[in-house]
């Protein structure tokens, strides 16, 4: 056996890693994602780009014999171009973001140009100015920055900037945006806060390990810019919830889970014998049907508490009481009819619609009982929050089981 064979049996010991398999993660973070959008979100995006820049040119190509400079389209509006019509969600493509940042970026740049004798210096201070003004005047456009340096190089090159064109530029191209976006399915500008909770207060898709100010604490000491707004990055991770359940639970549909031929009352039915009604029977909600046994609304207990003027709970039995007895008058201010105290705006459910997409409407609003109805809204079962509850454990329950079996 030579010295330098291995006895039979033996190990080779593992080669060292190669210079390239050890750069292979830092290259590998020079590489791009791709874009999850389809060709129609392209082709839209490519159509917005080439709208916006040839409406905004031509109308500012018409209007540039007006401007005292002459000018009429300037390089950083194609920039400008690129994030309102392929990002319109983006915080940094929002109106005031396109226009406070160009037009605040070009003045700190003329400021900076006419204060600064060295164009080098001048432009670096004009850049890193804008950056500080944006940020703080909360109109953070990247676009903003070429603007800066464009209104240096212009001092530096002509003496001169062409601010009105620049103005111009910008609201044209905004403009397009807001009549584009809509006419093709988005919205801008995009809300950067959301009107009200999307979900119930202090959660997220209704679990109770993740509150809406995990959310905020998380980005707090993320500490970075992020080119989506709070409330859509909320609405992603709702939305990425409601996947999983959906995903858990498969394609069960509001017939599947619903009570059939649910408990009713018509629009004149006594108070007295709604309310004896659901008290027998241990419900809280009752819709309102027609003879067609069409919904007309819905009466609940909190309907009957409310017209009684039952806000304290104290005498609450007695004068639940005789709120509720007939006093026996042709004409009387009381209401007697479930008519006279139900809720005539009623949300309801599509008996075709998947369980999983009534989530949000049981955590958000409050609701605890969808009345289900056909195409012809006629009243055909009633999904009550206990029911979603009840799919959802045991969809929890049964995963690990399919987990198991698919492995």
């Amino acid at each position: 056996m030579s010295l330098h064979q291995s006895p039979p049996g033996a190990q080779r010991a593992p080669r060292p890693p190669s210079a390239l398999h050890r750069l292979a993660p830092w290259l590998r973070a020079f590489l791009p994602a791709a874009f999850p959008v389809d060709g129609t979100e392209r082709l839209r995006i490519v159509l917005g780009a080439f709208v916006g820049v040839v409406a905004m040119g031509a109308a500012a190509r018409l209007l540039g014999g007006l401007l005292p400079s002459g000018g009429w389209l300037l390089a950083p509006l194609g920039a400008s171009a690129v994030l309102v019509f392929a990002a319109p969600a983006s915080p940094l493509a929002q109106p005031w973001s396109v226009v406070g940042g160009n037009l605040i970026s070009a003045l700190v740049g003329m400021a900076c140009a006419a204060l600064i004798p060295e164009p080098l210096l001048a432009a670096g201070c004009a850049v890193a100015l804008a950056i500080a003004a944006m940020l703080l005047l909360r109109c953070l456009h990247p676009p903003g920055g070429a603007m800066a340096l464009l209104a240096v190089l212009a001092h530096a090159g002509s003496g001169r900037f062409p601010l009105d064109a620049a103005a111009l530029d910008t609201v044209l191209l905004v403009g397009v945006g807001l009549i584009f976006h809509p006419l093709t399915g988005r919205r801008y500008p995009h809300a950067q806060i959301a009107p009200g909770p999307a979900v119930a207060p202090g959660t997220l898709g209704g679990r109770r390990g993740l509150q809406a100010s995990d959310l905020d604490a998380v980005l707090a000491r993320y500490n970075q810019i992020l080119d989506v707004s709070r409330d859509d990055l909320e609405a992603l991770l709702l939305a990425a919830e409601l996947e999983g359940h959906r995903r858990r639970v498969g394609d069960l549909r509001c017939r599947d889970v619903m009570s059939r031929e649910p408990i009713a009352v018509e629009f004149g039915t006594p108070l007295r014998e709604a309310w004896e009604l659901m008290r027998n029977r241990r419900i809280k909600a009752l819709p309102v049907l027609d003879r067609g046994r069409r919904l007309v609304g819905i009466l609940t207990t909190a309907d009957i508490l409310r017209a009684a003027g039952l806000e304290s709970h104290s005498g609450l039995a007695a004068r639940l009481r005789r709120f509720l007895a007939a006093d026996g008058l042709t004409h009387s201010e009381k209401p007697e009819a479930v008519g006279q105290v139900m809720t005539h705006t009623v949300r309801v459910a599509r008996q075709d619609d998947h369980v999983i997409d009534l989530l949000p409407i049981f955590n958000a609003t409050g609701h605890h009982h969808l009345p289900i109805v056909d195409a012809e809204r006629r009243v055909v079962g009633m999904l009550t929050q206990s029911d979603l509850v009840r799919v959802l454990q045991e969809s929890n329950a049964l995963a690990p089981l399919a987990a198991a079996a698919a492995t």
